[in-house]
């Protein structure tokens, strides 16, 4: 037993394997805890837009509710408009003001009603920070419509006094929320597929990239640099386009919900899982072995920079920018897209593409000035 132990430790693929798992523990716990750091501060940096179509009351309440909301407000003249930008996640919540609003508020018999868009296409923290901002919103406008009172608008209208006095009065129960979402997300199990895709991706191609890397140190001797350099694309290649066609064929075959088709999902997986594997075989053959390390920085960052668990806009500028840099964000925004519903992914696919282009240079870069094994 003490003979075999000090066998194992003579080795460096020991050393790495106990040093790799110290690093795991610091680089995620570092990342991590400086990444989440203060996200339940910034919902002041979420963006809800306010489209009001009502002439009598709805001005005062859209300004009040522009100026005293703690979220980032704006309005927009079209519902369309509002609802366009919802779609593509430039906005978090939509609140539309009906242009019949102040007429069913004042009306003893009904209730005016607001409308609230919620895209569902997002983390699942958006829906649960936007629901209770339409209740919160709700609640506000009962209140200012009370403090504004109708009185006089309805007594105007030749309502007699008292009426128009008890209308008034009843105005904190009048108003009620109609919540709408797009792009539902049918069940838990589907809310989770955009992070398990992006992790299961990047995990796959680093412990690949790390045995080629293995693999290519072994036949260094006998085979050109260029030519093991071109066999390694190759094999990015190839794996990626059956590793994306078992995963899609899988997600779909289990109940996994895509909106934009199977064809879609399957060429979408195969352009960010083929990225994935030539930017972590970078870090290889830039730094060799050492350059796991990078990859399990990169792996952590992506989780926490990609918007796959938390908006990316309750992160802090650092990790917003740093994420706008990185695969992994392009794949999740993508990915949200053909499986919930939004835009197409074209611009999602050519960052994507860009990136991995530049992961192929600097690993040519990396080999050209490689000297070549001693035969």
């Amino acid at each position: 037993m003490r003979s075999t132990l000090q066998a194992f430790m003579k080795r460096p693929t020991t050393w790495v394997g106990i040093i790799t798992a110290f690093m795991f523990q610091v680089i995620f716990s570092v990342i991590w805890m400086t990444g989440y750091d203060g996200v339940t501060d910034r919902t002041d940096q979420l963006r809800i837009a306010i489209v009001n179509e009502d002439t009598v009351m709805g001005g005062a309440i859209a300004g009040n509710l522009l100026n005293n909301l703690s979220f980032d407000m704006i309005e927009f003249e079209l519902l369309e408009a509002a609802r366009t930008e919802l779609d593509e996640r430039k906005l978090q919540m939509v609140v539309h003001i009906p242009a019949d609003f102040s007429l069913k508020v004042a009306d003893a018999a009904g209730s005016g009603s607001i409308d609230y868009y919620i895209n569902e296409s997002n983390p699942a923290l958006i829906k649960s920070i936007m629901s209770g901002a339409a209740a919160q919103i709700t609640a506000e406008v009962n209140r200012q419509a009370v403090k504004m009172g109708v009185q006089q608008t309805l007594a105007a209208a030749n309502m007699p006094e008292e009426q128009a006095a008890a209308a008034s009065a009843s105005l904190s129960e009048r108003v009620v929320s109609n919540v709408q979402s797009t792009n539902v997300v049918e069940g838990m199990n589907n809310q989770m597929v955009p992070m398990m895709m992006v992790l299961a991706s990047y995990v796959g191609a680093m412990i690949m990239g790390m045995n080629l890397e293995q693999s290519s140190m072994v036949i260094a001797a006998s085979t050109g640099k260029w030519s093991r350099f071109a066999a390694r694309s190759l094999i990015n290649v190839v794996s990626a386009t059956l590793v994306s066609l078992v995963g899609s064929t899988l997600l779909v075959s289990l109940g996994g919900q895509v909106e934009q088709g199977f064809l879609h999902l399957w060429g979408f997986q195969l352009l960010f899982l083929l990225v994935f594997m030539f930017v972590s075989q970078m870090f290889l053959y830039l730094f060799g072995m050492a350059g796991m390390l990078f990859n399990i920085m990169l792996l952590s960052v992506q989780l926490v920079s990609s918007g796959a668990i938390v908006p990316r806009e309750l992160l802090s500028d650092f990790y917003t920018g740093l994420g706008a840099a990185l695969p992994a964000t392009y794949a999740v925004d993508g990915n949200m897209n053909i499986l919930f519903g939004g835009p197409g992914v074209g611009g999602d696919a050519g960052m994507l593409a860009i990136i991995g282009f530049a992961a192929i240079a600097l690993s040519a870069v990396s080999v050209m000035f490689k000297r070549g094994a001693v035969r």
